[in-house]
């Protein structure tokens, strides 16, 4: 008998995440399911890793079932240390989620969730980030369901070299889902702003608030997509060279631009 895929599960929201069980949850109808997460909340790191420090992981239960390694690190520690050391094979998928809050748009670049599944790929296994947009009362069974027949469809149709799939759901009753659209990453802003408080002490501490600015507003926008009620998909990958402008600098800088040294 054929043993079932391995999916390696990691987050950015911490091993105890609701998020995290749903999508385990799922997955286990599929394949089997391993956990390396962070032990603690690790929101917005990016892609940091651990090189000063020693990581220290411990078995993980819940329910009185062992679920896998909580990591006192980042998410791309722990996508690293599961793969290089804690699993005795190879995951064939990672999926990193469900994280509480959209990663659409700039976001992308500040997401542990989505930095997880980056780490995924840079190490040559299809990696999938999925996020469920923000509500107070979150339900994380639509983008569950919704992540397993994904993970089934990735597992036999693969992706291409150092691409991941970003996924997003928004938060509205599975009812009203209108379907899925495969979008781009929309271009956005963080309009920032920092509270000044004083701590029990009187010594000055800042909060960071603000809002973002969105500046795509076309359908195919992953943004834009989950307004209108459709899931976004967006391929991403972690080549950042601008290639148009690369080009543009071979051609007309060349001979312009000197420097002696």
């Amino acid at each position: 008998m054929q043993k079932k895929p391995l999916i390696l599960v990691s987050n950015d929201d911490g091993i105890d995440a609701p998020g995290l069980f749903f999508l385990v949850k799922a997955l286990r109808r599929i394949a089997r399911v391993t956990v390396v997460a962070p032990s603690i909340q690790q929101s917005a790191v990016g892609h940091a890793i651990t090189v000063r420090t020693p990581l220290r992981a411990y078995e993980f239960h819940r329910d009185g079932v062992p679920l896998g390694y909580a990591v006192d690190g980042t998410p791309a520690d722990c996508v690293k240390l599961g793969i290089r050391t804690l699993l005795k094979e190879k995951p064939d998928l990672i999926i990193s989620g469900i994280n509480d809050g959209l990663n659409t748009a700039v976001n992308v670049i500040y997401s542990g969730t989505v930095s997880a599944a980056t780490e995924g790929t840079i190490l040559g296994i299809p990696s999938v980030s999925v996020s469920l947009e923000f509500t107070p009362k979150p339900d994380f069974e639509p983008a569950a369901r919704f992540s397993a027949k994904l993970a089934k469809f990735v597992l036999r149709q693969g992706l291409p070299k150092d691409t991941i799939l970003n996924v997003n759901v928004p938060a509205i009753p599975t009812e009203k889902i209108k379907g899925v659209r495969y979008t781009r990453q929309g271009r956005s802003r963080w309009d920032d702003e920092f509270y000044q408080r004083k701590d029990p002490k009187n010594k000055d501490y800042y909060w960071l608030a603000g809002k973002m600015h969105v500046f795509d507003h076309e359908e195919d926008v992953d943004q834009i997509a989950l307004k209108s009620g459709y899931i976004s998909v967006t391929p991403i990958h972690f080549d950042l060279t601008h290639y148009q402008f690369l080009e543009k600098m071979r051609k007309e800088w060349n001979g312009k631009f000197k420097i002696q040294l």
